[in-house]
């Protein structure tokens, strides 16, 4: 008996979906905030849309995923 539990996904279509969705958007508001950060010192207006794309898409995944911990499968 192993410590964790094993977990091998959903056969809940709606859960899966929000699975798939959950990292592209953490992953890619990260990538969005670096190339903000990268992008600030010669492009200051790209920068400041990088930097809000960014935070909403993070925002959104980190709801998102708080929001799946609290579902349940049926």
């Amino acid at each position: 008996m192993s410590f964790f539990e094993k977990y091998n996904g959903t056969s809940n279509a709606r859960l899966l979906r929000l699975e798939r969705v959950i990292w592209p958007l953490v992953y890619g508001g990260l990538l969005a905030l670096v190339l903000g950060w990268f992008t600030d010192n010669t492009q200051g207006a790209d920068a400041t849309g990088l930097y809000a794309v960014g935070s909403i898409a993070l925002a959104m995944g980190l709801v998102a995923f708080y929001w799946r911990s609290r579902q349940r499968e049926e």
